[in-house]
């Protein structure tokens, strides 16, 4: 480590980590020494690099739909704007669409969810139950009364690249890089003064971020403040298919399972019933939610998925904010210099860009540039105001 003090420390090098290490060494306004602290390097373990590595505009929310408008617009100029050395690195952006099905019971709610994209500027086209069965004929529609299909902007990528690629261009423009992890902040009143490291050392700050994942509330609890994010596990399920599925895009089945290609076959998930899904840490695939809920469910929706064959598995984790499954971003009224940026319940890939932005931003300026993100901030959850995001998967 070349100091003992640092203008800005950032807990975690994943998305949002690098993410805000790029846009605060990109701003010409901000001339102070960034510290990226990452536990492993490898991202083996990150939430970035076990997602299912998507992004939509299909909220129910404007700031939400916002932020992924701009993270749209940041990867279709991934490659230039993060080149280093002439080498341009690649995201691998395709934009294939998400598909939000609805029954009866659910077309009121995805006309009205609808009507706000719209207004927000995304590309949605809305359909009814001919429509989605001309469009999609390897589709089971019987029970659909709408669907939801994002014409442009929505899709999938690289999520490993993308996160390497704002890390590399990060360091290109001055950040430094160390693998180490934060155990604790030290506070002295109202402010943040260093931070603790498990190699023994302390850094002097300026400014501290919190994009620590599933780590975060452990983080904020060393400064005193209870931050309502907790681990929950996802898995994610690869299965090949004889089943040809011309223009298959992200769908988001009414029972909340999703599937979408990928290379030669197709990921899918679905999140486990709220009563079976506490607070996690391990990496253990649950393999029973894919034979007995995910696969029937697929097969019902898609009929040449009964002869599937589910080949590799893996688990991750997001980092659910448990009072409304919506990002906590900036500084926390109690502590002028501690940033959050956490309990992204799993949109923080696709997030990372305009949240990194928008933490650069009130670090140099003291208050947002671009999008107006401050409904975001903690005092909803200080006044138990939830945010009601109707389209969670």
């Amino acid at each position: 480590m070349q100091n003992s003090r640092y203008d800005v420390v950032i807990a975690g090098g994943a998305a949002v980590g690098s993410a805000a290490a790029y846009f605060l060494t990109a701003d010409q306004g901000f001339k102070g020494s960034v510290l990226v602290v990452e536990a492993d390097p490898s991202y083996q373990h990150c939430a970035t690099a076990l997602s299912a590595a998507s992004i939509r505009h299909q909220f129910s929310t404007p700031e939400n739909i916002r932020m992924s408008l701009f993270g749209t617009e940041f990867l279709r100029q991934f490659g230039p704007s993060m080149a280093v050395n002439g080498e341009h690195p690649d995201a691998a952006f395709h934009e294939g669409g998400y598909l939000f099905l609805a029954t009866s019971s659910g077309q009121t709610i995805l006309r009205e969810n609808h009507a706000v994209q719209k207004a927000e500027g995304a590309n949605i086209a809305l359909m009814d139950t001919a429509g989605l069965a001309s469009r999609y004929p390897w589709m089971n529609t019987e029970d659909l009364a709408a669907g939801a299909l994002g014409l442009s902007g929505e899709g999938w990528l690289d999520a490993y690249g993308m996160m390497q690629g704002l890390r590399k261009k990060a360091i290109a423009q001055g950040a430094i890089y160390v693998q180490d992890k934060i155990t604790g902040l030290k506070r002295d009143g109202h402010h943040i003064v260093g931070v603790e490291l498990a190699s023994g050392s302390t850094v002097a700050c300026g400014a501290v971020i919190n994009a620590a994942g599933t780590g975060a509330a452990a983080l904020a609890e060393s400064a005193g403040i209870k931050l309502p994010v907790e681990s929950r596990k996802r898995s994610v399920f690869y299965f090949s298919s004889p089943a040809a599925l011309p223009d298959c895009p992200m769908v988001i089945d009414p029972s909340g399972a999703y599937f979408r290609p990928e290379g030669h076959g197709y990921i899918a998930g679905i999140a486990p019933p709220e009563d079976d899904d506490p607070p996690c840490a391990d990496f253990d695939v649950q393999h029973e939610l894919f034979d007995e809920v995910l696969w029937p469910l697929l097969a019902h929706r898609v009929p040449a998925f009964e002869a599937l064959r589910c080949t590799r598995s893996w688990a991750g984790h997001y980092d659910m904010n448990v009072i409304d499954q919506n990002v906590i971003l900036g500084a926390h009224p109690d502590v002028d210099n501690l940033y959050f940026a956490n309990g992204f319940s799993g949109h923080g890939m696709q997030q990372s860009p305009a949240v990194g932005r928008a933490l650069a931003e009130l670090i140099i300026h003291n208050t947002y540039q671009t999008l107006d993100l401050n409904r975001m901030g903690w005092a909803r959850i200080l006044e138990n105001k939830p945010i009601i995001e109707k389209n969670v998967v």
